[in-house]
């Protein structure tokens, strides 16, 4: 099996999902900024394994600070670097703030010791961001019915984090568990994550699914041919409204119309409490060519004008239910995110 991230030799390898499913190719980061340019060009993408590239990257940065340089400068301005590659992912941001906290709780530390802790917290990251996901696909897949058709939109599944996947890990559970299943997979325009990746994921995984356009999912709905939708998020308001990739919010509203239920999936860390609704959650505005180009060929005449967010905000009220490590959270989901913290 792949692994979309990982540790080795104190380098961070990992799989560059550009190229995907046509090439399977490893980008070894020698050093943060080569980390740091790796997520904003979405050589990896999904929210928690940014949070684990951005650990890793952070790690990566400290042993680069010499004996004498003012660590705690230095450590600031790599977590810096960090947070300016994607403005809305969650996890990246709890990532770096984790990777602070330890930093400041271990301010007595020789420099070689710091090394070493930052090192291993972001290593406990990453084992604990597969562990995460694994109990997620745990609790989700009680939601999943014999014989269900499961739509979901770009990719939540191993390629978005450390391992097994949030959304897909809720299907992978699932199938491993015996289930029937049948996926939709949305090609996920402009990037097509869907396409290039879930597609991908699910192949090797030996599920069964049928890829569609984003315009299609509609009609599946209205032909009865859709039991419940499972995506991921790239963050969540302490209210439940859930930043996730763009059309997201086009496919809560047709599940709401057609009776069907709508899950998000993704690990507590994922939630910002510091954030009371949607309308709070920074929105990434990518580049022009990924709309007007696919795989560098050009779609569109040249020197027109292009909109790209890369992320919708779907509200609360369309959203049956979010499934985390902690259990299935019900509406309404800032009571259940409040006890959730304190279990």
């Amino acid at each position: 099996m792949f692994k979309t991230i990982e540790w080795k030799d104190d380098r961070v390898v990992m799989i560059d999902q550009r190229l995907l499913p046509m090439e399977e190719r490893y980008r070894v980061c020698k050093d943060h900024l080569d980390v740091a340019e790796a997520i904003r060009d979405m050589v990896i993408r999904g929210a928690p394994a940014i949070g684990v590239a951005a650990a890793f990257g952070i790690a990566l940065g400290v042993q680069e600070i010499e004996e004498g340089a003012d660590f705690f400068e230095a450590f600031e301005g790599i977590c810096r670097v960090m947070a300016s590659t994607r403005p809305t992912a969650r996890n990246l941001f709890w990532a770096i703030e984790r990777m602070k906290a330890v930093v400041e709780s271990n301010r007595d530390k020789a420099l070689k010791e710091l090394k070493a802790i930052v090192r291993e917290e972001a290593l406990r990251i990453y084992r604990e961001d597969i562990e995460i996901n694994t109990a997620i696909g745990r609790n989700g897949e009680a939601l999943v019915k014999d014989g269900a058709n499961i739509l979901t939109h770009c990719n939540a599944g191993a390629l978005a984090t450390a391992g097994y996947g949030t959304a897909i890990g809720v299907i992978r559970a699932a199938f491993e568990k015996g289930k029937k299943v049948h996926v939709f997979v949305d090609e996920t325009r402009p990037f097509l994550q869907g396409a290039r990746l879930t597609a991908w994921e699910l192949k090797r995984l030996g599920i069964p699914f049928t890829l569609i356009t984003d315009n299609m999912a509609g009609h599946f709905m209205q032909k009865g041919m859709v039991d419940l939708v499972v995506v991921g998020a790239d963050r969540i308001a302490s209210n439940g409204d859930t930043a996730n990739k763009i059309g997201t919010y086009t496919l809560a509203v047709l599940a709401k119309e057609h009776g069907i239920p709508f899950y998000v999936a993704a690990p507590f860390s994922t939630v910002d409490m510091d954030i009371e609704e949607g309308s709070e959650i920074p929105i990434e505005e990518r580049d022009p060519s990924e709309v007007t180009h696919i795989m560098g060929h050009p779609i569109a005449p040249e020197g027109i004008q292009v909109r790209n967010p890369a992320f919708d905000v779907t509200p609360n009220r369309l959203i049956s239910a979010i499934i985390t490590e902690k259990g299935i959270i019900r509406p309404p989901f800032r009571e259940g995110f409040g006890t959730c913290l304190v279990t």
